[in-house]
């Protein structure tokens, strides 16, 4: 709305200057009102049109709306087409790194042969804004053809096609998911070996559950008269895990594990999640800031989806990031402000870089940074902040009042005895300068040592969020009714596991002292064996479940990957892929400084699959380079 009302009042301005003649055009989808604008001649070079033009092409850039008004906005002398003069001094107006290189090139080259009409226009507007070369769904179309059995329609055969649906959703991307595992998909299909080592999935790569929070889980989800109020449970579980379940079945309601629960998650279990904090910061947690959802991703989903409300707005996140913040951010049409992390310096956070990137985002680009993305310990990268880091980062937030998104998925995995996991909210409650900070912290059941994945559990703490954005915050919770219940009682298990002096203590704490010790191995081995390739070399992984190297490329294999129009790395994960079938994520997917390339890899795999991923891994290097040189 605000934009729309810039939108009007530039228009209205050019009109009284005498710069433009105003057109009013109502959208009968929509009912929108849209303002148009015809230059003459004489002004059509006027630094307000071109200022004008920036501003719509920056509307369109965040939420993939107005291509109409854009085209009109260009088409200056009302043809019905857009000639080489007219493109040309709009590329020369807007900033250079929104639109694809080949895209600009690809467009001064079609106008030069004949003018642009609003088709054309349309299918360039989104070569335009094609954020990744590495994602172009090749693979997924090549499925999506195979499983009907023949070739499929042109776009004009669907009205909802590539160019009438959501151009937000179309250009976010999330490469933990996206074109090589995708390869590795129709690989494994076709009976090819694939070690998925692309995403933090745990049990999907062998490793085993915890009997504790399995057994409980069984009983809770069992009907009561199998379960909980059945005389020969005593027999079969140990008494604490008896006693758990029937406290837990209480906490649910009679109604059982397959019935809504109150939309900010059952209050016994946020009082679990709300002792744990406690207890963990020496900072009291309540209740009621605590909100149960399917996971993290789903938490920070929703706070973004609360916070952004313009297309000016801009979340600042670390480069190497993990995908889902530029994904989440795309699709709801803000945009993302990165802060390069140090790679040098084992991925250092520095207040330099901070203020030199919001300094660009709000003085260069007019930018409004609402919150910044902290990711700790780091993925993909796997360094553990120190204390100083938490504090250039909590000071940072509380100077210029910006939201604090706390990640802290991974704060039982770390690997490094003379490392520890310090909370942002224990910094921000003892730093002078952050009494007022706002602050975000999400945590997860599917990493730690529990690796439940699939039963989506997870928890936010909000501190110091005004009272009525949290009411808005339930409000939106309660549009989707409520978190999974497994989810919300994976939650409290994962908070309140079992205590010394119970039945369950020593098995359980033999397998996560099992899971951790062989993580901490794999860590140690996988690095050190990346760092024995020569073009490759790592930094330590901490932290996490991830290691995330640096891969020299002959000059060979980019002038490849430029002809395939794919990223450097993507052409290189592909080919590892299809060499060696190991399943990587090409480290353009996490963002990286420019002329680096790399991958991402877990080191999630059974040991022995691992040491032989690590000889696989030189084999397809010395091959790769050899073809490229």
């Amino acid at each position: 709305m605000l934009r729309s009302i810039k939108f009007a009042q530039s228009a209205g301005r050019l009109l009284k200057q005498g710069e433009a003649r105003r057109f009013v055009s109502v959208d009968p989808k929509r009912g929108t009102e849209f303002i148009f604008s015809r230059l003459s001649d004489a002004t059509k070079a006027s630094p307000l049109i071109a200022k004008l033009q920036q501003e719509c092409w920056d509307g369109y850039v965040s939420t993939g709306r107005g291509c109409h008004t854009l085209f009109q906005l260009l088409d200056t002398d009302s043809s019905g087409a857009i000639c080489w003069q007219e493109i040309r001094f709009f590329l020369e107006n807007v900033r250079e790194s929104d639109i694809n290189p080949n895209a600009r090139k690809e467009v001064l080259e079609s106008a030069a042969e004949g003018v642009i009409t609003f088709p054309k226009f349309q299918q360039w507007l989104i070569k335009a804004t094609m954020v990744d070369q590495g994602l172009k769904n090749t693979y997924a179309m090549e499925n999506y053809q195979a499983s009907i059995g023949n070739a499929p329609k042109p776009d004009s055969d669907h009205s909802w096609n590539k160019h009438t649906m959501s151009q937000n959703l179309r250009r976010m991307q999330y490469a933990v998911r996206g074109e090589v595992v995708i390869r590795a998909d129709a690989l494994a299909a076709e009976g090819k070996k694939i070690i998925y080592t692309n995403i933090g999935n745990p049990h999907a790569v062998g490793q085993k559950p915890l009997t504790y929070y399995r057994q409980v889980l069984a009983l809770c989800d069992l009907p009561a008269e199998c379960g909980v109020e059945n005389s020969q449970i005593a027999s079969a579980f140990p008494a604490d895990v008896v006693e758990r379940a029937i406290e837990m079945r209480k906490a649910i309601g009679p109604a059982g594990t397959g019935a809504y629960t109150n939309s900010q998650g059952i209050m016994d279990f946020r009082k679990d999640v709300a002792n744990f904090i406690t207890m963990r910061d020496q900072h009291v947690a309540i209740p009621s800031n605590i909100f149960l959802a399917n996971g993290a991703s789903h938490a920070i989903e929703q706070v973004l989806t609360a916070l952004i409300g313009n297309n000016r707005d801009a979340i600042m996140i670390p480069i190497p990031q993990y995908p889902i913040y530029s994904a989440i951010i795309s699709r709801l049409g803000a945009r993302q402000v990165g802060y390069f992390l140090d790679e040098e310096s084992g991925w250092a956070i520095t207040e330099r870089e901070l203020e030199l990137r919001r300094t660009a985002a709000v003085e260069r680009d007019g930018l409004d940074i609402r919150a910044l993305t902290l990711i700790n310990p780091g993925n993909p990268t796997g360094q553990v902040c120190s204390r100083d880091d938490l504090e250039i980062i909590c000071k940072f937030c509380a100077k210029y009042d910006i939201l604090l998104l706390a990640d802290e998925v991974y704060q039982r995995n770390i690997y490094d005895e003379n490392k520890e996991f310090v909370s942002a909210k224990k910094v921000a409650v003892e730093t002078p300068g952050c009494e007022n900070l706002q602050l975000i912290s999400f945590h997860s059941t599917s990493k730690g040592f529990i690796g439940e994945c699939g039963r989506r559990g997870g928890y936010m703490e909000l501190h110091n969020i005004d009272p009525y954005v949290q009411t808005q915050l339930y409000k939106l919770a309660s549009s989707g009714l409520c978190s999974g219940v497994d989810g919300q009682m994976m939650t409290s298990l994962m908070c309140r596991p079992p205590m010394p002096g119970e039945d369950s203590f020593e098995l359980f704490t033999n397998e996560e002292y099992g899971i951790f010790d062989s993580l901490k191995r794999k860590a140690i081995s996988l690095v050190k064996g990346l760092n024995e390739i020569d073009g490759m070399s790592c930094n330590p992984s901490d932290g996490a479940m991830y290691a995330f190297p640096k891969v020299e490329l002959p000059p060979k294999a980019i002038d490849e990957a430029v002809e395939q129009d794919v990223t450097p790395d993507t052409l290189y994960a592909l080919s590892l892929l299809e060499e060696t079938g190991i399943c990587v994520v090409p480290a353009s997917g996490f963002g990286q400084k420019e002329g680096r390339t790399g991958f991402r890899t877990t080191f999630l795999p059974p040991e022995d699959e691992l040491d032989r991923a690590i000889v696989e891994f030189k084999r397809h290097h010395d091959l790769f380079c050899q073809k490229y040189t």
